[in-house]
């Protein structure tokens, strides 16, 4: 009988050793330390991306459809928003509805109520005195540092923005110029140079302008439009307690002009989307 010697057994166990380690081992990896992607999943890469970006289209498709609604007062507030009834009318998956209504609910457009759907928000007295609190307070402190700020260039962006303003506010589109008021007060915090109070400010004007559209009656845009006009007047003379002053008052007068009376809306979804 042939007797294996200690140095035969022992590249033995190494070449075993290696084998299992060699099986256990991950598929090769890239230069880029990745996993060797098969040619399939190569050939489904654009197919896939495609897909995704269709869907993001149709989520700001319907986003844009509820948001115009709302702003131009066709779907009024606490109007049911069934998802079964946007997915009909789209023509898509409850998931692209859902992240929809998540981004609209994310805004304060509408309100996600646990086992009863989607409204369309319906803020209280209160919590719109509370909002326009906070807004009053919040744009004091911004007008502060953009009076400090200012550049000829930010002013000149302001004045455009102004023109701009001017055009639209006798189009009777209200969709039109809810979006302009409420970025004129965003491009005013952009003179801040603060990120923080810029933030902060965009979720009270998302939350006051649909506070607005739903409940300010019509023929105040010549006024809001003279109004801003003052506030970048003085920002440009340097005047910080006269902009401040003029920002309040503003801010002031929209809320008084602000009547928490809820119109009925009518059954028929399509019809209150624009989709009729």
């Amino acid at each position: 009988m042939s007797q294996t010697s200690p140095r035969n057994n022992a590249k033995g166990n190494t070449k075993r050793r290696a084998s299992a380690a060699e099986a256990a081992a991950p598929a090769p990896a890239s230069r880029a330390g990745r996993p060797r992607v098969r040619h399939q999943e190569l050939a489904d890469a654009p197919a896939l991306q495609a897909d995704a970006e269709a869907g993001d289209d149709i989520i700001t498709r319907i986003y844009n459809t509820v948001f115009d609604s709302v702003m131009s007062q066709r779907l009024a507030p606490g109007t049911k928003l069934p998802e079964a009834a946007l997915c009909e009318l789209f023509g898509v998956g409850r998931t692209v509805v859902q992240k929809a209504l998540q981004k609209l609910a994310h805004e304060h457009i509408v309100e996600l109520r646990p086992n009863r759907g989607a409204v369309v928000a319906m803020p209280t007295p209160e919590e719109t005195r509370e909002i326009f609190e906070a807004r009053r307070a919040l744009e004091a402190a911004i007008m502060r540092l953009a009076v400090k700020n200012a550049t000829r260039a930010d002013l000149a962006k302001l004045r455009r923005q102004l023109k701009e303003e001017h055009e639209v506010m006798h189009s009777y589109a209200q969709t039109s110029w809810a979006r302009l008021a409420s970025s004129f007060h965003m491009r005013v915090a952009e003179l801040a140079r603060n990120p923080t109070l810029q933030r902060y400010l965009g979720e009270l004007v998302s939350r006051c302008s649909l506070i607005v559209a739903l409940h300010e009656p019509a023929g105040y845009a010549s006024c809001e439009h003279e109004e801003h006009t003052r506030i970048v007047d003085l920002i440009e003379r340097g005047d910080e307690r006269g902009a401040v002053a003029a920002m309040e008052a503003h801010l002031v007068t929209l809320e008084e002009h602000i009547h928490l009376v809820s119109a009925k809306s009518g059954n028929n979804l399509a019809r209150m989307l624009g989709m009729e």
